[in-house]
């Protein structure tokens, strides 16, 4: 005859959601999660804990998730990718941009109507002009990359971290900035050629994105200085960015 299944062996329900959260923030095995309940004071064997995770999470899966893997690297590293707009005439123009994902920061942009492999590896120098990058960089598998990319991040200390093929949450930050450029600056302004956008581009991400806008993402703080200005009754004035399109409030001296 068939042996019965061996029952889990009960735990009181704050424990049970406790082990729930040390294996999903941290993806850890039992035996790490043993240890961290004996340091909150909480005691479960190993194999009562290995059948809890059965329970809750199903097989455990090689290696730590995307998701884990950005939070615990978030300030390592940067994302690349590129916009293709069109100029008044119809004509095909692209902006590149390398932003850091921890602080959003917007570390280099770049406009070009012919996006070589040679341009785009200039890029990437000019954004670390001391041969010093971030520990990761995160681009697609677009043909405008190239071996030559690949080789001046690895110059600059930096590994190259490729998206899979259709996964653009592999990329979510770069992909949630592009957005925000076309829906606050570009939607707005009709690109007369490359020069002009290259300015529009660089006013918006380096003295408005960069400084005296909020995101969301990181509390409401700002990639650059500091967003908080002096208390008082002082009055406050608009200074006014991208001809008006945006402003920054700030309190008179």
């Amino acid at each position: 005859s068939r042996q019965p299944a061996a029952s889990v062996p009960r735990v009181a329900p704050e424990t049970v959601e406790l082990i729930r959260r040390l294996a999903d923030e941290n993806r850890w095995g039992a035996e790490r999660i043993r240890g961290e309940l004996l340091k909150l004071g909480v005691r479960v064997s190993k194999r009562t804990i290995q059948k809890y995770l059965r329970r809750l999470r199903g097989p455990r899966p090689w290696g730590q998730s995307w998701s884990t893997f950005l939070r615990n690297h978030l300030h390592q590293t940067w994302a690349c990718d590129f916009l293709q707009l069109y100029d008044i005439w119809f004509q095909p123009i692209f902006a590149f941009f390398i932003i850091e994902l921890g602080s959003r920061k917007v570390i280099h942009v770049g406009v070009t109507r012919n996006p070589s492999r040679t341009w785009v590896a200039q890029q990437l120098r000019n954004a670390t002009p001391f041969g010093q990058g971030p520990r990761f960089i995160i681009r697609d598998n677009d043909d405008k990359f190239g071996g030559e990319f690949d080789r001046v991040a690895r110059g600059a200390g930096t590994r190259v971290l490729k998206t899979p093929a259709r996964a653009p949450k592999a990329s979510a930050f770069c992909e949630r900035f592009l957005g925000s450029v076309r829906r606050e600056c570009l939607d707005h302004v009709v690109v007369l050629g490359e020069g002009h956008l290259e300015r529009v581009l660089r006013e918006y991400c380096v003295r408005y994105f960069n400084r005296p806008r909020p995101h969301q993402g990181i509390g409401q703080l700002v990639p650059v200085g500091s967003a908080t200005s002096a208390r008082g009754g002082g009055q406050v004035v608009a200074v006014p960015v991208l001809g008006g399109l945006h402003h920054d409030y700030r309190r008179a001296a």
